[in-house]
This record gives structure tokens, sequence and C-alpha cells, in this order.
């Protein structure tokens, strides 16, 4: 696979991965706005209206007539959350010419297709088509009311709205319910325009084409594209290195739930001055991000003290944050216990087998990117924003180099900032 990036109009950079591994193709346009609770929802909500119609394709039934035509190519809008910064935009999977027998220029329409869905939405009176808006917006509603039914997503949401409550990162991709529900078209419109006009724009393909020929696709398909010259506003995210207080702060709710959901926040520290992803992936590995780590092998199987608990590190934010399922009665042991398992890493008591059981699982996860389209474009673009610049194999190959002392040195740094607890009803307890 070869890799390149290059700026090609003001503002829009294409990553350009060509490679004939696949079948299928890729396209994604992201916009990269910041993230906050009063625009979230609005962010959100743009890319589902553009995927119901343009100028010359009216509605859904016309947009996916014409992407059959294209041997059953799909369009579908993207909102992804990375760190304060949250993503918008379209992402396409098509047939790679290399194996069609004929001679086709798929990549040029699909670019196209995608240039008049971003750029020439269908509009009335120059706004969005208010049924349209409305049918949407009681879709996002929906999958926004939704969260609470998985449980386990919930109380982390629930951990990082807590925790990072004085943060932008405190907001959910899609926004919040009352954000929502009063959105109307005229309000959206202008919020389009506005996104449209100043948000930089982070262009990933993956296939067969070369990056001269997808560089000239995208620059005719988005050359109605209002851009300026103009740098524009820093855009990045808040990463604290330390906890809020002294102590951990405690968060609690009730629910009507029959197992309790254990959520702890800890920020990464000094790592994040100067983050290598390799070591900082390991440490998580050591500690909770893997079937053979400290929370795994100890908590769940020796102990029995959780039905799951395992850890995971947002590179974006500098945040590290377990998440346990437990009975009510087993709170204190549980939370002690996956302390516990931290300054055991802290201690440098780490055996060989964990340190290489560790590096084996991070290693294959980066090595498994490469037979993706979709992960590969979501590591793309992750890269983008935070970097550094290597590929999933490079890596890969640095994963196998971090030491144990590497690891420890991480999780000195490590401080815990808040715990979450989802209980039952006290009358269920």
């Amino acid at each position: 696979m070869n890799s390149s990036t290059e700026l090609i109009m003001p503002n829009v950079v294409l990553t350009c991965l060509q490679t004939t591994k696949f079948k299928t193709g890729c396209l994604s346009i992201n916009l990269l706005t910041p993230l906050n609770r009063e625009t979230a929802s609005k962010n959100a909500l743009i890319p589902m209206v553009l995927c119901r119609g343009t100028s010359s394709l009216p509605d859904m039934a016309a947009i996916s007539s014409r992407l059959d035509s294209l041997y059953g190519a799909r369009i579908k809008p993207v909102v992804r959350k990375k760190g304060e910064i949250q993503v918008i935009g379209l992402y396409a999977n098509f047939a790679d010419e290399a194996f069609i027998p004929e001679e086709s220029s798929i990549l040029e329409q699909i670019t196209s297709l995608m240039g008049e869905m971003l750029l020439m939405p269908r509009t009335q009176s120059g706004l969005f088509l208010r049924e349209y808006v409305e049918s949407e917006r009681d879709k996002l509603l929906e999958l926004i009311r939704g969260r609470i039914n998985d449980k386990r997503a919930y109380s982390m949401q629930r951990l990082f709205e807590l925790m990072c409550a004085m943060e932008d990162y405190s907001t959910d991709r899609l926004g919040t319910e009352s954000e929502a529900e009063n959105i109307t078209a005229a309000e959206l419109t202008q919020h389009y325009h506005s996104v449209l006009a100043s948000s930089p724009i982070e262009v990933f393909y993956c296939g067969s084409a070369a990056p001269s020929r997808v560089k000239a696709a995208l620059i005719s398909a988005l050359a109605p594209l209002p851009r300026s010259n103009e740098d524009p506003e820093d855009m990045g995210t808040d990463i604290r290195m330390n906890s809020l207080e002294e102590k951990p702060r405690y968060f609690e709710d009730e629910m009507q739930v029959t197992q309790g959901k254990l959520a702890i926040g800890f920020r990464l520290g000094s790592c994040m001055e100067d983050p290598d992803p390799a070591s900082i992936r390991v440490f998580n590995a050591v500690y909770g991000g893997c079937v053979t780590s400290k929370l795994f092998m100890n908590v769940r199987e020796k102990l029995s003290l959780c039905y799951f608990a395992s850890s995971s590190a947002d590179l974006h934010k500098g945040i590290l944050a377990v998440s346990s399922g437990i009975e009510f009665d087993k709170y204190d042991a549980a939370l002690s216990e996956i302390l516990s398992q931290l300054e055991a890493v802290r201690r440098g008591d780490i055996s060989e087998q964990e340190l290489s059981a560790a590096k084996s699982s991070v290693a294959s996860d980066y090595r498994t990117v490469e037979d993706s389209p979709v992960a590969l474009e979501d590591f793309y673009l992750n890269q983008a924003l935070i970097g550094p610049d290597h590929s999933p194999s490079e890596l890969a190959a640095l994963v196998e180099e971090v030491t144990a002392d590497e690891v420890v040195q991480i999780a000195k740094g490590v401080e815990c900032d808040a715990i979450y607890f989802l209980r039952g009803l006290k009358e269920d307890n």
C-alpha cells in the first residue's frame, strides 16, 4: 500500500491509499468542526439531511437508483467524535475499477455525486426542505433517546458528561435532546452554510486509482465549495494532564437495572506531553485492554468480582476509562481491585508473559486495520488529527519494541479523576 497526503484546495487535505488489495474502494469527505453543546446536534443533522436529496436527484429513491447504476455503490452520512472535534460528512464504498471487466469511470461519478450531495442539496426558497429536516430530526432524536438502552455505553457517556462537565468532551457526538428538538429548517440551513465555509476538510481515498486522478476528480466535484485562503480558526482538544481534585470525584445514578455499571475515568498524565501511541496502547492492553490483561484475568476470572471489566485509552483527549458490570453488593470490592491492578502496573508487577501477550494483541489490532477499507479510513483520519505519521504496520513494529519500563512510567503518571456507578433503585438493592 502506498499512502500520500496533499493539500488540494485551501483547507482541503487529501490522503490517498493506493492499493489493489480490496475489491471495493472507499471515499470519505470529512468536515472538522469544534465539538460543543450548542452546535453538536445541528452538525449531526446536516449529513443526514444531505443524504435525502440533491438539486438533480430530489429524493432518496432517485439517489438510490443512481447508486445502483454504479454497481451497487453506497453513500452514508457519518458523525464522529474525535476528542473535542466533531467530524461530519459522507462516506462512500463502491466497486473498485481494477475488478470491473470493462473500462469505467466509477471514481469520477461517485466523487461527482458526493460533491453534489454536499454542495447542492435539495432546497425550497433557499432553505432545506422542512419535511426532510423534520423527518431526519425525528430520527436523530430517536437515536439520542435510545442511548439509554445500552447501559454499558450509557454509563460511559455519563462518566464523561460528569467527569468533563466543564470541557467540550462532555458533549456526545449526536448532541442533546433539548438542542435537537428545536432545530428548524431555516436554522439548519444557515448553520450548514457557515460550516461549509469555515471547516477544514479531510478527504480519504482507498483504492486502485492513482492519487493524481483522485485529486482531479475531487477538485472538479468540490469546485463550488466556498473556501477562504485564510487559515481556519485553531481547532484542537484541551488535554488536561491531572485530575480535577486531590481525590477522585464520585457520581451515582439510580435506575431500574439488574446489573450495576461501574465506570472509572483517569487522566493519562505526563505521557500526553509527547504521546507515544505504541507504548500507551501496550500499557492499556496490560491493564485492561485485552483478554490477558490484569483486569480480565484477576478482577473477572480469578476473583469473579464482575461480569466484564476492560479499559480503553482515548489518545485524542488523554483519558483512560474502565468499564465494568458488577453485582450491586460487590461495588466496594470491585472498585478496590480495579484500582489495585493499576497499582500493580505502577510497581512493575508485569510478567514477561503478560507483556508479550499485550504487545501481541496490540500489534495484531494494528495489522488487522490493513484488512479493511473502513478501518483504514478511520485510522488515517486519526493520524491526520493527532499523528504521528505512521502506517498500521509501522506502528505494529513499534509496539514490539515497547519495554516494561515504558509501561510502568506511563502508569505512574495516570491519575484517577472520577468514578461513576449506575445502580438499581434503592428498594431493588
